[in-house]
């Protein structure tokens, strides 16, 4: 497959022409990360082979990012409890705190943060790691050496995030929900027994599978960016980092837009 390479354009001379090209460099950009992508579903097949590589990803993706999706987790479940619960308590309702926090956290926060940790942190050493590569030909290499890039860099990055992010939301959610006792139990009055039982009332399978979801395509949003941006990486160290930030500045907008999408879908 060929990656392909930004192009030069001459200068737009209106408002129109300019928004119209940043429009078709917007649909063509979308396009190339997506047949990316797809080339790497289709190598899904090379994962026996690439069995070693996909195990290394799976550990940058997951066990080096736990000590960060524990801080943020816990945090987020103990700052959400305490502003609902102190509005709640105006109402007489703070026992109802546990409900409010299992809900936003496993439909929304838990996928959504976990996500937003993924690319700043993996998703961006991706772009970097590609990049690095594109601008010192070791892609062109790997074609001379009759490797495809998709399965050889992609698909392990691919497995490690579609297997990972939805593992990780899990830890995140357990821990979220667990702060939030923690604050509710401290600060609110609420005993964990009654905190636990209002939290899981109204928690169904549908919120549980929803948010495991959107994790799994936040996943592939991640390594889809970050592909693309590594891909079509020029101008040396300069391009790299332009590369990096662009995939934490592209995947944090994606992944706010798919959120949308998804919780419009289902509920």
């Amino acid at each position: 497959m060929k990656y392909f390479q930004p192009e030069h354009f001459e200068p737009p001379r209106n408002f129109l022409e300019k928004s119209g090209r940043q429009i078709l460099m917007l649909l063509r950009d979308g396009g190339d990360a997506l047949l990316i992508t797809g080339e790497a579903f289709l190598c899904l097949k090379d994962i026996f082979q690439r069995r070693r590589e996909v195990m290394r990803q799976l550990f940058n993706c997951g066990i080096r990012s736990l000590g960060v999706v524990s801080i943020v987790a816990m945090f987020n479940g103990m700052i959400l409890a305490l502003q609902a619960g102190l509005v709640l308590r105006m109402y007489g309702q703070e026992v109802q705190v546990g409900n409010l926090v299992s809900q936003t956290i496993v439909r929304e926060m838990g996928p959504f943060l976990t996500a937003l940790i993924l690319a700043a942190s993996v998703g961006s050493a991706i772009a970097a790691q590609i990049g690095t590569m594109q601008v010192s030909n070791e892609i062109a290499a790997l074609h001379v050496m009759s490797v495809n890039p998709a399965s050889f860099l992609v698909m392990p990055r691919l497995v490690a995030f579609m297997v990972m992010c939805p593992i990780l939301t899990i830890y995140s959610n357990v821990l979220g929900v667990g702060g939030g006792m923690l604050v509710a139990w401290t600060q609110l009055g609420v005993e964990p027994r009654a905190y636990y039982d209002n939290a899981l009332q109204f928690l169904t399978n549908k919120e549980v599978f929803v948010g495991l979801f959107k994790a799994w395509v936040f996943g592939i949003i991640v390594v889809s960016v970050a592909s693309y941006q590594g891909f079509t990486t020029s101008n040396g160290a300069v391009g790299v980092g332009r590369a990096t930030r662009a995939t934490v500045v592209h995947s944090f907008l994606l992944i706010l837009i798919a959120g949308y999408i998804i919780t419009r879908l289902f509920y």
